[in-house]
Parts: structure tokens; C-alpha cells; sequence
């Protein structure tokens, strides 16, 4: 049976972004820093058109989150850009040039209606003005048999958190600090019932694998 996942490196202080997020830095102060594991990998590399990189503990997690995924939903900050608002002229297509990584159907979550973008390599992304559950919905009929992730950001998390749709995520832990930022499990409430599925300790990174108990 699909699930429907999220996965997010997070700082020890629990925040997957930093502050003063902006088109030059959208993971703000020291978030891309929280994903330093991930970038040396063979596994990363190749799936960025590049050769070396290592094979280390973090390699099957890698993997796993590049695989078995038929659609993705995430937020309107996270599409971009910073600040939201309306679409203007249209031009903005996401961070990722023209043929960005997801190479599925992506549902962004948004207050403003937009026609469907179609990318290279697969990726169309889909503007969705009725909430997470429709969201998440759409994105489960799009998949079919195959999982939903949620790409993020924190408050795209936190809203299907809330709402009981997550089966399963990951916590990729970095040995960092950051202080302030956007934290996706803040304002989820101590109600959420845990399992702890997997402890993986790797280069840079510790993941922690929970599954959601309904």
C-alpha cells in the first residue's frame, strides 16, 4: 500500500532552514549546511550528472528517498520565490532551471491560482488553492500504487502532520546549531504518537526513521 512520507535534514536544534531566507540563500543562514552528508555521495553526484563521490552508511538512505515516489507536494516557499504573492508575468519555474530533480508530478500549495508548468525530464508542477488535504489527494491519485513525498517546507509539513495524512518520515540530524529558522515539527502538538522505525549513523548524519501511529 502506498505511503505518504517526508523527509528533512534538520539542525540538533530541530530546524530544516535557517534565518534571512532569500533567492541567493532559500535555505537561509547555514541550511544548506544541513545537507553537507548528502553532497559528497556517488549516489548524489551521479544523480546530478557527475562522476566520483563516495559510498558510505548514508548511501542506501539516499536511495531509497530517490526511488518508489510517483508524485510530490510542497509548499509555495519552497516553489518560491521568497515572498510569495501573485505569479506576475510567469516566468518564475521553481529553483531548479529547466529540468528540475523531481522528474514526477509536483503539487505546490498556493493562495493563487496558476495553470499547470511542464518541465524537462518529467517534473509538471501543479498549483493547488484548496489546502493540504487536496493536496495530498491529488498527489495520491497521481501516483497511483507508489508513495507520496512531501518535499517540504516546514509549514507544508506541519500542516499534514496535523491533519493525520503522514504515514511515515525521515530526520537526517546534522551536528549543527543554526539558532532560528523554520522548524517542521513545531506546533504539531504532543498527541502525535511515534515509532521509531531505523537509527542509521553515518558520516556528518544521523537518520532517524519514524513511523506516524493512527
Amino acid at each position: 500500500m502506498s505511503k505518504i512520507r517526508f523527509q528533512q535534514s534538520i539542525s540538533l536544534d530541530g530546524y530544516s532552514a535557517g534565518p534571512d531566507q532569500s533567492e541567493e540563500y532559500p535555505l537561509g543562514t547555514g541550511g544548506e549546511e544541513l545537507h553537507e552528508w548528502m553532497f559528497g555521495l556517488e549516489v548524489w553526484l551521479k544523480a546530478h550528472g557527475r562522476e566520483g563521490g563516495e559510498v558510505n552508511a548514508s548511501t542506501p538512505v539516499v536511495e531509497e528517498l530517490e526511488s518508489g515516489y510517483g508524485a510530490r507536494v510542497m509548499g509555495r516557499n519552497m516553489f518560491g520565490p521568497i515572498g510569495g504573492g501573485d505569479w506576475g508575468d510567469g516566468s518564475w519555474k521553481g529553483w531548479w532551471g529547466d529540468n528540475p530533480p523531481y522528474h514526477t508530478p509536483v503539487f505546490v500549495l498556493t493562495h493563487h491560482p496558476r495553470d499547470p508548468v511542464e518541465m524537462e525530464g518529467g517534473t509538471t508542477f501543479h498549483f493547488v488553492t484548496d489546502g493540504i488535504e487536496s493536496a495530498i489527494e491529488r498527489a495520491q491519485e497521481a501516483a497511483g500504487d507508489e508513495d507520496v513525498l512531501i518535499a517540504g517546507g516546514a509549514n507544508t509539513i506541519q500542516q499534514a502532520l496535523v491533519a493525520g495524512l503522514v504515514d511515515e518520515f525521515l530526520l537526517s540530524v546534522a551536528p549543527r546549531l543554526l539558532g532560528d529558522g523554520e522548524r517542521p515539527l513545531d506546533g504539531v502538538g504532543a498527541e502525535l504518537e511515534l515509532e521509531q522505525v531505523e537509527g542509521i549513523a553515518a558520516p556528518g548524519v544521523t537518520h532517524l526513521k519514524y513511523r506516524v501511529m493512527k
